[in-house]
């Protein structure tokens, strides 16, 4: 297939790019490096089948030539920067999606829409099934992320129901691993970079909120067994196994070998107090499990970050 990624140079773009190319797919990534590296697809420059634009797809996007599948992935999607840039976080859920969805249209291609697990808000239900209609503040601080994708699921539905467009949207819930960004205010990664400088690692409340984390290998499984699936979703695609903050703090400290002490801030406003996903979906449609566990999935993860913070 020529697949599109928008959002291709990010974390979990560059991944899927990756796999895309390994099985044989052509790849046009689109990507405004907002948030996004161009160090995460060094690997790929080279491939015959590998493209790059530069671009803004909340204002424009033009593919030229057939395309068969479009993914759309751009979107700032970590916590430092629902404050620090609220306004394009709305715009690529909503303006983003529709001119994506726009090329699907006009191309007659598959699209695939990279929705979160934060649909659910603070869930009243737990674990979450994709039946859940969730428990969001729409006018929270987290609320321009939360309502962006809500948004996009409706627009790529309402795409579907209305023009017949062939769409997925996959729930993800905490993905973590390799090519993070070292200060993006994800709780992995912010406890993996403390613990390599030996500084103190910083724990919202009181620690007791739990979190379901899923190796980024393992996503990205879940994530191409959807889109070659006939099923158009959402679906929950992430690891079922549950941890506090504080085991996860705990974790890391002994795969990294640290002894850097726990310090305590306050929670963020709306910080969900559980999240885990219900996978009966995802088992019986896509045949999906997880398979790395949490304590390799964060050694990999900090032996990338101890490699990178010494090249």
């Amino acid at each position: 297939m020529r697949v599109v990624v928008t959002g291709g140079a990010g974390f979990l773009g560059s991944h899927l790019c990756r796999a895309l190319l390994a099985r044989g797919d052509s790849v046009v990534a689109i990507d405004n490096l907002i948030t996004g590296s161009l160090d995460n697809l060094t690997e790929v420059f080279p491939h015959p089948d590998f493209t790059f634009v530069h671009s803004d797809v909340s204002k424009f996007v033009h593919v030229s030539g057939p395309v068969d599948a479009v993914l759309h992935f751009a979107s700032p999607a970590s916590p430092v920067d629902f404050e620090r840039i609220p306004i394009p976080i709305l715009k690529i859920g909503s303006l983003g999606t529709h001119n994506t969805l726009g090329l699907a249209k006009e191309k007659g291609a598959r699209y695939f829409l990279a929705s979160t697990s934060e649909v659910y808000g603070d869930p009243l239900v737990h674990p979450q099934p994709e039946t859940y209609w969730g428990n969001v503040n729409p006018i929270g601080p987290r609320g321009v992320y939360d309502e962006a994708k809500r948004f996009a699921e409706a627009m790529t539905m309402a795409y579907h129901r209305h023009h017949g467009i062939d769409v997925r949207i996959v729930r993800i819930f905490n993905t973590y691993g390799p090519r993070m960004r070292p200060d993006d205010g994800r709780v992995v990664s912010n406890f993996i970079v403390q613990a390599l400088a030996g500084k103190p690692l910083t724990v919202h409340g009181d620690g007791l909120q739990t979190r379901s984390f899923c190796y980024v290998d393992d996503e990205v499984r879940g994530l191409l067994a959807l889109l070659d699936s006939d099923h158009v979703g959402p679906v929950n695609i992430g690891n079922p196994d549950e941890f506090t903050v504080l085991e996860l703090a705990q974790r890391v400290l002994e795969v990294t070998g640290s002894s850097s002490e726990l310090v305590f801030d306050p929670r963020p406003v709306d910080d969900p107090a559980q999240r885990r996903p219900d996978l009966t979906l995802a088992r019986a449609i896509l045949g999906w499990e997880p398979e790395i566990g949490l304590d390799e999935g964060v050694a990999r993860t900090a032996e990338w970050f101890g490699r990178d913070r010494h090249d």
